[in-house]
């Protein structure tokens, strides 16, 4: 059958053009390449083009690209014709929407529906076991830490009043009358106290006037008679040399033992040859520090009167019999370092049989039975002069407590001030006013021609002033643990 004609003789109708637009959109412009294939088949084949005329070789005998072996040789390079359009190529119009039919967008697939959200399950609690406390080894609790001066933080001590009982009631009944009392004159007042004053006809003035010498004194007294609850260890300390540690030692052991009458202690913790042996006690015999450490283990086990009479021979006593010594080694071939074991079992035992123990410590700070001193002292007494270097060496020692983790004992200590010479240095109220900064108290003792000449100390020597000024200085160290 011919394009042009119909099975039946007639010629073909042009088909329609939903027909056409149907074959383009099935076809997809494949129906364009069997066209244009069947145009480039009947076009004749173009003419070879002519081969190229041989050309001159260089002179140096190459006669350029030579074509490898089994290869046709490389043709010329031209250029390709340009292209062109063939006239019987006609562009498509473009494609058209049917108004009929308008083009629906593309909606995509139905949104579903979130899933709920499946809520996590609980994990059970972990039940605690009965046996927690063994997980890390049962531990008591620590109790809590009373601190040594907490009587002074309240503003000092303060005597306990007598608990008044509450009078006793009658029973309900007739009451008779009651007979006229006769006048009681007022009792009459103590000596140094003035009378209440009256009043006539408008308010009277109340006059207050300092305590007496007396009464300043009698108290002090009464602060070292007081019951210490245990014994108390006090620490003279200063690392520079010269500052009377050894004269302070002495005269506080001496004081505090003139008051209460027995159990005041005087031992010199020195590392090195001491010298407060030479200055109190008597020489009835030469054993020191050493011979007592070296009969420690026999003098530990003893009891009672027993134990006070073997210490007693290792043991020097004043004049008066108001303290012992502990003389430290005076020679310089038998000097000894005591280990803070030593010192340890040493101050315990002392305290088995002393109520104050008073310890001259020496200038080494670095050395283990000054450090032992300071950490079983109750009281610490910081001794200087007048002068810078020496106030400078306390300040120094201060401030390394605090660095060692003693700031308590540090700022509740006592610095005592010592006068050389006589009259007041203009250095002194300077000092007076930094350490009252620093420490709980500030004491100054009078310069005494007595202690002068550094020999033997005899406390009833002194002058009436200076006894006065140490009765005041040994209470200030004990007023913290009267009871």
């Amino acid at each position: 059958m011919e394009g042009s004609e119909t099975g039946w003789g007639r010629p073909a109708e042009p088909a329609p053009r939903w027909r056409a637009l149907l074959d383009r959109a099935r076809l997809g412009g494949r129906s364009a390449e069997p066209a244009a294939t069947e145009r480039r088949a009947e076009e004749p084949p173009p003419a070879p083009s002519p081969e190229p005329l041989p050309r001159r070789g260089p002179g140096t005998g190459y006669a350029g690209r030579v074509p490898a072996v089994g290869q046709p040789a490389d043709r010329s390079y031209g250029e390709e014709p340009a292209y062109r359009a063939e006239p019987a190529y006609r562009a498509e119009p473009a494609y058209r929407v049917d108004p009929a039919h308008p083009a629906q967008p593309y909606r995509g697939e139905p949104a579903q529906p979130p899933y709920p959200a499946v809520p996590e399950p609980r994990r059970p609690e972990p039940v605690e076991s009965r046996y927690t406390l063994l997980d890390n080894g049962y531990r008591h609790a620590a109790p809590p830490v009373e601190s040594r001066y907490a009587l002074l933080d309240n503003g000092g001590y303060q005597p306990p009043s007598a608990a008044v009982a509450p009078p006793a009631v009658a029973p309900p009944g007739p009451v008779p009358a009651a007979a006229p009392l006769p006048a009681v004159a007022p009792p009459a007042p103590p000596p140094g106290v003035l009378p209440p004053a009256t009043v006539t006809g408008r308010p009277g003035r109340i006059e207050w006037r300092a305590q007496s010498a007396g009464s300043d004194l009698e108290r002090a007294a009464a602060v070292l008679r007081r019951d210490l609850g245990t014994p108390r260890v006090i620490a003279f300390a200063n690392p520079k040399g010269g500052v009377h540690k050894t004269t302070a030692t002495v005269l506080a052991a001496a004081t505090v033992g003139s008051v209460r009458g027995r159990g005041v202690l005087a031992w010199d913790d020195n590392e090195l040859r001491g010298t407060l042996g030479l200055r109190a006690g008597s020489a009835r015999h030469a054993r020191t520090i050493r011979h007592l450490v070296a009969d420690l283990v026999q003098i530990e086990i003893r009891e009672g009167a027993e134990l006070l009479e073997i210490l007693d021979d290792y043991l020097r006593h004043a004049s008066d019999g108001s303290y012992d010594v502990l003389a430290g080694e005076e020679s310089p071939r038998f000097a000894q370092r005591l280990d803070q074991f030593t010192v340890k079992r040493v101050l315990e035992l002392l305290r088995r049989t002393h109520d104050v123990i008073c310890v001259d410590t020496g200038n080494n700070v670095e050395s283990p039975n000054w450090r032992t001193v300071m950490q079983a002292a109750d009281q610490l007494v910081v001794t200087t002069v007048p002068r810078e270097d020496a106030a400078f060496s306390a300040d120094w020692m201060l401030d390394l407590l605090h660095e060692e983790g003693m700031g308590e004992l540090a700022d509740n200590a006592v610095t005592l001030i010592s006068c050389p010479t006589p009259g007041r240095l203009p250095l002194q109220g300077d000092l007076e006013k930094h350490f009252a900064t620093r420490t709980r108290a500030v004491t100054v003792v009078p310069y005494d021609p007595a202690l002068e000449t550094g020999s033997s100390i005899e406390y009833h020597q002194l002058q009436g002033e200076t006894r006065q000024a140490w009765l005041r200085a040994a209470a200030a160290m004990l007023e913290p643990f009267g009871r």
